[in-house]
Parts: C-alpha cells; structure tokens; sequence
C-alpha cells in the first residue's frame, strides 16, 4: 500500500472491495487559528484524510466557501454547517456505494449540490471530500498520488516560489503589494532549489535583524519589515540572493504577486501613497523589469480590469510571465475566455478556489493546450496537507508556491517534494528557467481573435 501521509492508514475494518464504508468531517483549525475541515474517508479498508485550507486574499469569482456566520463562535468564521454538509448530504449519497472514480465523483459532488459557485454545500465541504476520494483511490491502487492522478509521466519537480517579504493582505506593514518572492530557478534539481531558497531566506533574515528592521513573519512565513514600497522590498531581496553567494537573474530570480484587486477602487490603483491608472501601473511594472530580474507576476492589475490586463499583456507576455489568479479563479470557462481575449499567459490553480480536483485537472488541460503557464499555490490559511506537492507533479505545473521556508504548513509541501524527488530517482526532473518560457507564444499562435463564448460574470469585456 502506498503511504501518502502519515495520517492515512489501513482502517480497522477491512473490505475486498472499495466500498465506502465511511465519510466524516470536523471542525479543526488552520494556520492562522481559524476554524477548517479535515474529511475522512473509509473506503475498501483504506482511510484516506484530507483538510481543507482557506485563503485571506479571495476574488469574488471563487466557489463559496461556506461559513456559519455565528458571531458569538470563531466571530463568524466557524463551518459546522459545512462539516453538517459533509456528515449528511453527501455521506448519504456515498456511505454503502463503491466508491467511484474520480471524475464521477465530483460531478456527482457538484450535481449534489446543484449550484453555480457550490454555495449550498459549500465549496470547502466539497474540496474536502474530493481530495479525500482522490487519495483513497491512489492507496486503493497502490500508487503514489502524484501517479494515480499523473501517470507514470508524472516526473516534474516543480521550481520553488517562496514569499519571503509579506505585504498587503498578508501582513500589517505599509506595503501594499502582497507578495515578494524568491525564485531558485537557475538549478538542475529541486532540492537544490530548495537548498538556495532557504539559505537566501536565512540571509535574508539576518539582514533585516542587522539593521533594525522586523523579521516578524507575515500568514505565509515571509518578513513583515516596515518598508512601504515596492522597490524597496526588491532591493533587500537583491542584498540577501548576494549575500547568500548566489546570483540575482542567474540562479535566483524574483517574482511578484501585487494582489492589485486589493487597492484597486474605482478603476483607480492606490499604494504608496500615490494614484495610477492601469497604464501608469503597466509602466510601473516595466520599469520593475528592467531593473530586477523579474520573471512572474501576479495578479497585476484588478479582476474586474479586463482592458487593462489586455494592454498588460500586450506590453508585458514576451518578456515575463503574467499569472492570473482573482481574474481566473481556477476556472476552465474564464480561463478559456481569457485565452481568447488574450489576457495574461499562466494560471495560478488553487483546488479550493473551484471546489473539486476534477475542475482543476480540466483547468490544466486548458492551460496547456493553449501553451500557458501554470503555477500550483497554496492559501494563506493552511494545513499541513501536502495535497498540492502530489497534485502540481500529477499535473506537470513546473512551478509552486507554498510560502516561505517556514512554519510547518509551508515546509509540510516543501518537504512532500523532497521526498517525491527521492522516490522519482533518476526518473526526476526539474527543468528551471523553461518553466517560465515561452509563456504567451502557444496562445498567441493560436490566432485566436474573438471570444466563442465568455464565463459567467463577463459581458463585453467587462466583469460584473
């Protein structure tokens, strides 16, 4: 049987078949104290567990997750009712069954709950089950998780993306973009990425210390120092990849993930004290490039900001990636209306922001066939389910982001690699800098020009 966590084991009633015998959930607590699920199943003598994690930083396109809103318990934030969804509703539908495969599964998930953004079981209720019954199946099969959803080509280590100074919705500084990463591309293998990213954190760290500046850490692990712009937070990045005796644009790169959505009001972006427009922004983010070595960025311009992110990508897609997440929300349907409009050239897949893995398996497949990027992430509530580490391997992402090099939740996923890179062997890749390149060029090759359809929420042009 294969061991994909130390908490999935044999259970003590053992079955020929792959019967469920059994689904729960309970109410447990995330990595910033907030209540989440963790979904057990029992199924043909295996139980497989998962938790779910929960982000701060939500586009409003995201799948609903359902929360009691009881102020006087967890101030609002509890999810007994989506822990009641689980223990009824779809324990009645799949307890006494086999237990099926996994694209029945949640088709049958989303049919059982027979809404557009999963508001009525709750996306966090549906995301829980759907990993638990994607690990029962892969220990039912005696395989690997990252094989039983990839195959046995499933073979890339994905580059490392560590926010190592917290801004924005992340921490309590005057920095008003959120992420600051740190991006070991430049290696032959993932562990020694890893290796370069935790020794340039550490330097990082002692930086700061020596002189005088906070090395508090931010939800995701990353310095909270009291720094207000951005160029500021690039500049120590720069002195701590030196540092640490690495080099800056050949073995460690940088990436951003502004969060711009976050103080965007009016078709107005405000930070630092200053007032842009979309193309100031964009001039904001070309000037960024050209003086560090910048390889991604996030979420640069607003969700609802769609001729911006078109002239973001016209400026920006031959000479960086450009990721979507509160625009694309892990979506198929808005990533392939994005396609079409040719709006950014990667996807940041988040399996909480759809609700089922089926949906972000089909999100990759979109992806890809349009030559895009994609980058795996965590959210900034965790838990020390590696989920992610397996699926980004299954899916061939060549790229992660699962926080800093600390705290446990974050090294949890870290550390999932580590070992996938040990079971691998010589059948291991990791292939760097091609991770990032090209990203535009398969999408636009493709020629495509109008739109054969737009997602729900979009009406020319224009997201409501």
């Amino acid at each position: 049987m294969a061991t994909l966590n130390s908490r999935n084991r044999r259970s003590s009633s053992q079955s020929d078949g792959s019967r469920v015998e059994r689904l729960a959930a309970r109410e447990i607590l995330d990595s910033r104290g907030q209540p989440t699920l963790e979904v057990e199943l029992d199924a043909g003598g295996v139980r497989a567990v998962a938790s779910v994690p929960s982000g701060k930083s939500t586009g409003r396109f995201e799948a609903l997750e359902r929360r009691d809103k009881d102020r006087l318990r967890y101030m609002g934030k509890g999810v007994l009712g989506a822990v009641s969804a689980v223990n009824t509703d779809i324990a009645a539908a799949l307890v006494g069954s086999d237990l099926p495969d996994r694209e029945t599964m949640d088709r049958l998930l989303c049919d059982l709950d027979g809404t557009p953004n999963k508001s009525r079981l709750g996306a966090n209720a549906i995301v829980g089950v759907s990993i638990a019954a994607t690990r029962a199946r892969a220990m039912l099969d005696d395989l690997p998780l990252y094989e039983s959803l990839g195959g046995t080509e499933a073979t890339i280590l994905p580059v490392p993306c560590f926010n190592v100074i917290n801004g924005g919705a992340h921490a309590t500084n005057e920095l008003d973009f959120q992420e600051f990463m740190l991006v070991p591309a430049g290696f032959t293998t993932f562990s020694d990425a890893l290796r370069a990213g935790a020794e340039t954190y550490q330097t990082l760290a002692r930086l700061l210390r020596e002189s005088g500046l906070s090395t508090a850490v931010g939800d995701e692990g990353g310095f909270a120092p009291a720094l207000s712009r951005p160029a500021e937070a690039l500049t120590w990045i720069m002195r701590a990849i030196e540092a640490a005796r690495y080099r800056p644009g050949e073995d460690v790169y940088i990436a951003l993930d502004p969060a711009a959505t976050a103080f965007c009001f009016s078709g107005v972006y405000r930070f630092a004290n200053s007032r842009f427009r979309a193309d100031e922004m964009i001039t904001l983010y070309e000037d960024l490039v050209r003086e560090f070595p910048i390889l991604s960025i996030e979420d640069g311009l607003a969700e609802d900001d769609i001729d911006g992110w078109k002239e973001m990508t016209k400026s920006l897609g031959r000479r960086v990636q450009l990721v979507g997440d509160d625009i694309f929300v892990t979506d198929p349907k808005r990533v392939q209306w994005a396609i079409e409009q040719r709006i950014a050239n990667s996807v940041l897949l988040k399996p909480n922001q759809i609700g089922t893995v089926s949906e972000v398996v089909e999100t990759a497949r979109v992806a890809k066939t349009a030559g895009y990027r994609m980058m795996m992430s965590h959210r900034s509530g965790e838990t020390d389910d590696p989920f992610i580490a397996d699926l980004a391997v299954a899916l061939g992402t060549g790229q992660i982001k699962a926080g800093a090099p600390a705290r446990g939740e974050r090294i949890a996923k870290y550390n999932r690699l580590l070992l996938i890179e040990a079971e691998l062997g010589a059948r291991a890749k990791f292939v760097g800098l091609a991770a990032f390149r090209p990203s535009v060029a398969g999408a636009l090759a493709s020629g495509a020009s109008r739109p054969s359809g737009t997602p729900d929420g979009v009406i020319d042009g224009a997201v409501r």
